[in-house]
């Protein structure tokens, strides 16, 4: 058993030295041990499933179960011989410019910066402020045409951060209402609960506006919150540089698992589902949100959601809204198998931008490609071998492994070997493309199981106060990695709960500040 271990911890520490230069961190919240089981880079725990037809490098298809590729056209269609026009079997080795950004925070926090402070670089006063005279209108107006409410007064600015305070806290004690907090039962919370009487709060949460009115420039659905979306957009951009590496997805925003598993089946029914799917661009290194895009399901023209998952290629639209500001930078963008096409990473390329991405041939746009490697090959094959086919930098990888998964690439030579690290197994060869991919994408998929517990737990039924929350809840989780980086951390080690609870009370102004262990 300890020659066992031992083997293990030589093949970690191998691939490790060999990764280096990644920087991927271990720890996403501060909260893990220094067992090497809690880094995603790796398999390497006991319960590790060796056999599953799926590996780690399967990001989006791990979750949902399905096949990363399904059988496609045969070969002796019409397209066929074009498609394969261009492409070689011979390989060479390709070259990325360096990156040359630094990634990490672009402004130094003074060692006494509170949490609040980090919360505001997002979220600042004069958004609070916009938010106050918004709401104030929105009641003004509705009371003009419905009837006075009695005990109504002007919303403030300590009065709207203790309202933004009191919904936050349902990101960390995770309560059935937010009302709940003035309850008498399990889940009130008489910390917070006199800062604010119940009644004052719910008639803020009735008039609660981030833009009132709509404008004439401003007909598209999120009008409500837009502004706030450019604002924030802004400041991800403008407090943090991102590393080379970097992840385009749809993060993990399901229903809390604990309620779906209690609620009734009518509970169940009445849930709405949600009317709009949010992307982001995710530093791999840090986990750091660096954009987001929100697409509605009923929008207007091809945006529209419902018509993106009918025409896989136009998720080409999100990338390249998405990596807008990364022109001439060199990153390296990583893909799930509804973005990833040739055309689309043909055309990053032109903008210094390099892509690695897996494929389905029932999910991706596979314009271009060569039907013969997209075909299950009738040769018996053995765990780590692959092939491997050339277009200009272009490289179309078939790697098998229970199963054959496919990569396109122009990030990575290759002819550059890597390894897939399984205890159970423990070896198992890879390009270095398929590796790159492996680490990148199952950090993040660890960082959305951990962030996942972080969500603002109050669940609207607006479709632009959904997406306002859930905003919310990703500045609030950028701000506790900025925090995590800076001086402050060193002298106040908090987790990501404590995090959330000292913001808290920092915005209800409670006197104890200090989070509970």
């Amino acid at each position: 058993m300890a020659e066992c271990g031992r083997k293990a911890l030589s093949l970690l520490e191998a691939a490790r030295s060999r990764y280096e230069s990644l920087q991927i961190s271990d720890d996403v919240f501060g909260e893990s041990g220094d067992d090497s089981s809690d880094n995603p880079f790796y398999s390497t725990s006991g319960d590790s499933n060796s056999d599953n037809n799926t590996p780690e490098c399967c990001g989006d298809e791990r979750r949902t179960g399905e096949v990363c590729c399904s059988q496609p056209a045969p070969p002796g269609s019409p397209n066929t011989q074009a498609e394969e026009e261009g492409w070689s079997d011979a390989v060479r080795d390709i070259t990325i410019p360096s990156y040359t950004d630094t990634c990490g925070p672009t402004q130094k926090m003074p060692p006494t910066a509170s949490v609040v402070d980090f919360f505001q670089l997002f979220v600042p006063d004069n958004v609070i402020q916009n938010m106050v005279t918004q709401t104030n209108m929105y009641a003004k107006k509705f009371q003009e045409r419905f009837g006075s409410e009695e005990g109504w007064h002007s919303v403030t600015v300590p009065e709207m951060k203790a309202f933004l305070g009191f919904i936050i806290s349902t990101s960390v004690h995770r309560c059935e209402s937010v009302l709940s907090i003035w309850s008498s039962g399990f889940f009130a919370n008489k910390s917070i609960a006199p800062k604010m009487s119940q009644a004052r709060f719910e008639k803020i949460l009735k008039y609660f506006h981030v833009v009132a009115f709509r404008s004439s420039h401003g007909s598209q659905g999120l009008y409500k919150i837009q502004p706030f979306l450019d604002s924030l957009q802004q400041s991800f951009s403008s407090t943090f540089c991102p590393s080379q590496t970097q992840v385009l997805h749809e993060p993990l925003i399901d229903e809390d698992p604990v309620f779906i598993a209690t609620c009734t089946e009518r509970e169940l029914r009445k849930r709405k589902k949600r009317k709009f799917s949010l992307w982001v661009r995710q530093c791999s290194s840090t986990g750091f949100i660096c954009q987001i895009y929100v697409h509605l399901k009923e929008g207007p023209g091809p945006d529209g959601l419902d018509t993106l998952k009918n025409k896989p290629q136009l998720h080409s639209l999100v990338a390249k809204q998405l990596c807008q500001d990364l022109s001439g930078r060199n990153a390296i963008i990583f893909t799930g198998p509804s973005i990833t096409s040739l055309h689309l990473f043909q055309e990053f390329e032109k903008q210094d931008i390099y892509c690695c991405g897996l494929l389905s041939s029932r999910k991706s746009d596979c314009t271009g490609l060569p039907q013969s490697m997209l075909g299950n090959s009738e040769v018996l094959q053995h765990r780590g071998q692959s092939r491997t086919k050339m277009k200009g930098n272009m490289s179309l990888i078939c790697w098998y492994n229970k199963g054959n998964f496919r990569f396109l690439t122009n990030a990575f030579s290759p002819s550059k070997q890597g390894v897939i690290i399984k205890r159970k197994r423990g070896e198992i060869p890879c390009p270095l493309a398929v590796e790159a991919f492996a680490a990148h994408l199952s950090y993040i998929c660890k960082y959305d199981d951990k962030y996942s517990k972080y969500f603002i737990f109050h669940k609207p039924n607006k479709t632009w106060q959904q997406v306002f929350w859930l905003t919310i809840s990703m500045a609030i989780n950028n701000a506790y990695i900025l925090y995590k980086m800076s001086d402050v951390y060193h002298v106040k080690r908090y987790s990501r709960a404590q995090f959330g609870e000292r913001l808290v009370k920092e915005l209800l102004d409670v006197d104890d500040c200090s989070p509970t262990a």
